[in-house]
């Protein structure tokens, strides 16, 4: 160690030390052969002869001492950056291409990282569990149960928490969350502030700790207890400026005084994890007494006790709701009929991510394509460079340096360029995951959780010697260990003034633009297929006219008294239409692509065959919603103020729904029986077009419209159609709702395009990032096919000079350069429209309303990169055309 050190940082005193070593010795045979009577000249050259070279000697005592290796790798690092600061635009292009190709692939993985790899962020979140009923139910009636098929009612909540063996403990929320939508009032203007009821025990089960304060007690979770609410940290820092007195303190929510007992941590984030795209202020404890009657409203989340697996978990809970299920069916719940609710178990990391497994393994693929382009462009770059250099490394090679050294110095370059562009690329990285994890509107979940971590400064690393190898060793193989580096003469001839880099180096370079352009091909053609799947998901009728439309959620006395509400509602509707510029309004308790529930409900003719249940999604709405939301009545009619409490019951159905209860009859006139017939029985009074409910590509499936003036609502949302500015009408809605309601809330006023936005976004957000890549893939394979062609052009300047001499014309001289460049590019896009079918059918369930072999897209994608290549070489193929034979042929 001790000699390591020396050698490597008293480097100065070990080489006088070596220099005064051989010249002693070199002394000492001159006055040997002086002695045996050599003439002092003819002595000194021969004493040189035997000694090799001084050079020679003290490379080989340098070759042999310690730390000779770490010397030899800081001197080809000093070399390799001196000859990279004199090539500065080489430098800077590879660098900045480096930088786009890390920088994507460290933010994509840092995406990829936070939804599919790294765990969530809870203490031994492996052992979180997802638990959603409907096992054994046919996967229709689940579709149209939407929410309410996937959730629990409090009785089999509670019974399962009660027998089950598997788990530490069971908890649960409130997935309905328009139900836990509170006023603030009593600091300054009425707002709305968006919450979510949880279980008493719902973040012990998750392992969060309150920054602040304590969790809920039992006293707060029976009827009738204290009210208590906790805080999140951004309401908290936003709302009361993060005053940690404010445990203790009590606030007014919906007028009535809560205790607020805690402030959860920065760290937590419920939307992120369980509504996606959603925030959420407050939490409130769910009052089971209370929720007891209100049918399927509980989601549930289990923790494993340790060494159970999710297998045994899983057989557990179908023996344990098995006799749920047979309890229920002797006491007569549901009507005599037995349903088996018996749950489906994943775990939660999967139940969060999993639907977007796809989505990000294509997108990963895609950004890897793309570094395999920039690597292929970069070995094209640097194989030309290293041809202008074969003279520097023949002569090299001549005084004695190895092949091995030449190699190293040539990957001790690649490394400096891709350590420069990793830095610069981690740069890039940081700033795009900071802005992806600021969209707060993207419905993906743990998107505030995306950043530059350890893991994806390890894999940044990685992919910096990855690609170190991947564009470093090919030019180096082709420079150093090839034929050319094994015979001087060539190598010299090689590179001569006015010849050819010699056809191997042609080839090779041809080679690597076939590569990028098939590439290239394949990031376009599956860009293509998704932008195809976008426009076809957009194209989808909705069922409704997002445009000219807009909603906000509105707050009043939404009393039991079917008689209360439809006044106050009138009212309010009635200022809102006299608004100038309104063409209509309407209220509804939920809006289509949001939150949904579902109710029993059947043909009065056609009840469910013994055993079965029948269900229908339903809105409760107040006339003019529908016009307001621009929906078609195919037959019958809307609903009117007449439609009242005493009045006979009403409902509007969808065509899913007539089609389903009444197959091949008019569903008008027609009577329906509503939520197992509490609700008593219905006429069918108009027969609506489909509305896509859930998403924008999944089919309709039945839904109930029925009046808010008999059918008690869960919110309400306001919509207004009109051709106003949504700015300008904000101003005027405001004052109409506060005429009637003076603590009316300030919620936002928000174009319904945002509905379908928010549903949409998840593909949106994929498309985007793949164009990009596609784009930037083609942009470099333009640049690689223009560095081929110019450098090709470049070096037979001469034979081109001849050629015109002899008498080609410029028509003849550029249509033989764009030949080439045609050849090349019709093989690279035949290559990778091959590959590209076979990319395509396995990312077939990322596309809508497409086939993997969509000819439209082909041809598409494939005109458009054969016009990128035609433009890429049409400028080299310009200049070469306009050569000078009097100059090309001077010497």
């Amino acid at each position: 160690m001790r000699s390591f050190v020396r050698n490597v940082f008293r480097r100065r005193v070990v080489e006088g030390e070596l220099d005064a070593e051989v010249r002693g010795f070199l002394e000492l045979l001159i006055d040997e052969k002086v002695a045996r009577g050599v003439p002092l000249e003819k002595a000194r050259r021969m004493a040189m002869v035997e000694l090799g070279g001084g050079a020679q000697v003290k490379q080989a005592v340098r070759d042999g001492r310690a730390g000779s290796g770490f010397e030899s790798f800081i001197q080809d690092l000093r070399f390799g950056v001196r000859t990279l600061v004199r090539d500065r635009a080489f430098t800077v292009i590879a660098v900045l291409i480096l930088a786009l190709g890390i920088g994507a692939n460290v933010a994509v993985f840092s995406v990829v990282n936070t939804m599919l790899l790294r765990p969530l962020p809870f203490p031994d979140a492996g052992q979180l569990t997802w638990i959603e009923p409907g096992k054994n139910l046919d996967q229709k009636l689940l579709a149209a149960a939407g929410l309410g098929g996937r959730t629990f009612v409090v009785d089999d909540f509670e019974e399962f928490q009660k027998h089950n063996q598997s788990f530490e403990n069971v908890t649960a929320y409130n997935p309905f969350l328009g139900n836990s939508e509170y006023t603030l009032t009593g600091s300054g203007q009425a707002q709305g502030v968006p919450g979510v009821m949880v279980a008493g025990n719902f973040f012990e089960v998750l392992g969060v700790k309150p920054l602040l304060g304590r969790l809920f007690v039992q006293e707060e979770l029976q009827k009738n207890g204290r009210p208590a609410v906790l805080l999140s940290y951004g309401f908290w820092k936003r709302q009361f400026q993060g005053n940690v007195g404010i445990v203790g303190r009590t606030i007014l929510l919906n007028k009535k005084p809560v205790t607020v007992v805690g402030v959860m941590p920065a760290s937590y984030d419920f939307g992120a994890v369980f509504a996606p795209g959603l925030r959420f202020d407050v939490y409130t404890p769910a009052v089971m007494d209370e929720m007891r009657g209100w049918g399927n409203t509980l989601s549930v989340v289990g923790r494993l006790k340790p060494g159970v697996t999710l297998k045994q978990a899983q057989a557990e809970s179908d023996t344990v709701f098995a006799g749920i299920a047979e309890d229920r069916y002797k006491s007569g719940a549901y009507g005599g009929m037995k349903v088996d609710f018996s749950p489906t178990l994943t775990g939660l990391k999967e139940h969060v991510s999993g639907k977007l497994r796809r989505s990000m393994i294509a997108l990963w693929s895609a950004v890897g394509t793309v570094m395999l382009i920039v690597c292929v462009n970069l070995s094209s770059l640097l194989m030309a460079r290293a041809t202008g250099r074969s003279k520097e490394f023949a002569m090299r090679a001549a005084l004695g340096a190895g092949r091995r050294r030449l190699m190293r110095q040539l990957l001790t370059e690649s490394g400096v360029l891709a350590m420069a562009g990793a830095a610069l690329g981690l740069g890039l990285a940081y700033a795009i995951t900071n802005y992806v994890a600021h969209q707060d509107q993207l419905a993906l979940p743990l998107l505030n959780e995306v950043r530059v971590d350890v893991a994806a400064l390890g894999w940044t690393l990685a992919i910096t010697l990855v690609t170190t190898l991947l564009f470093g060793l090919v030019p180096g193989m082709k420079l150093v260990v090839g034929k050319a580096a094994a015979n001087l003469q060539d190598a010299l001839k090689d590179g001569g003034h006015g010849m050819s880099a010699g056809g191997r180096h042609e080839r090779m370079r041809s080679a690597m633009v076939v590569a990028e352009i098939a590439l290239s091909c394949v990031l376009l053609i599956s860009a293509g297929l998704l932008l195809r799947s976008f426009v076809n998901a957009m194209r989808v009728d909705m069922g409704f006219d997002a445009s000219h439309a807009a909603a906000m959620k509105i707050d009043y006395d939404q009393s039991s008294d079917g008689v209360k509400r439809a006044v106050v509602l009138r009212e309010i509707l009635r200022g809102v239409l006299a608004i100038p510029g309104v063409k209509q309004a309407g209220v509804a308790d939920m809006l289509p692509l949001g939150r949904n529930r579902s109710w029993q409900f059947w043909a009065f003719e056609h009840p469910p065959q013994k055993g079965n249940i029948d269900v229908a999604m339903v809105r409760i709405v107040t006339p003019g919603y529908l016009a307001a939301m621009g929906m078609r009545l195919r037959t019958g009619r809307d609903f009117s103020w007449e439609d009242g409490q005493k009045a006979p019951k009403v409902v509007i159905v969808n065509q899913a729904a007539a089609r389903h209860f009444w197959p091949g009859e008019d569903a008008m006139g027609k009577e329906a029986v509503l939520n197992s017939g509490d609700d008593g029985n219905a006429r069918v009074i108009g027969v609506l077009s489909d509305v896509r409910q859930t998403g924008l590509e999944d089919a309709a499936v039945p839904e109930i419209y029925v009046p808010v003036m008999q059918h008690q609502p869960e919110g309400a949302e306001l919509v207004v159609r009109s051709d106003l500015p949504v700015g300008t009408l904000a101003e005027s809605v405001q004052p109409a709702l506060r005429a009637v309601n003076p603590e009316e809330p300030a919620y936002t006023l928000e174009p319904l395009d945002g509905i379908v936005d928010h549903a949409i976004s998840p593909r949106r957000f994929l498309l985007v990032l793949v164009m990009s890549f596609a784009g930037l893939g083609l942009v470099l394979a333009s640049l690689g096919i223009y560095g081929v062609i110019a450098y090709s052009v470049t070096q037979r300047t001469q034979e081109i000079g001849i050629r015109m001499a002899l008498g080609a014309t410029m028509q003849q001289v550029q249509m033989g350069v764009m030949g080439k460049t045609l050849r090349l590019a019709a093989v690279g896009i035949a290559v990778g429209t091959v590959i590209s079918f076979v990319v395509a059918r396995t990312m077939a369930a990322l596309l809508f309303g497409t086939g993997a072999a969509d000819p439209g897209t082909y041809l598409g994608m494939i005109g458009l990169l054969a016009l990128v290549a035609v433009v890429a070489g049409y400028i080299p193929a310009r200049r070469a055309a306009r050569i000078d034979p009097a100059v090309a042929l001077r010497p």
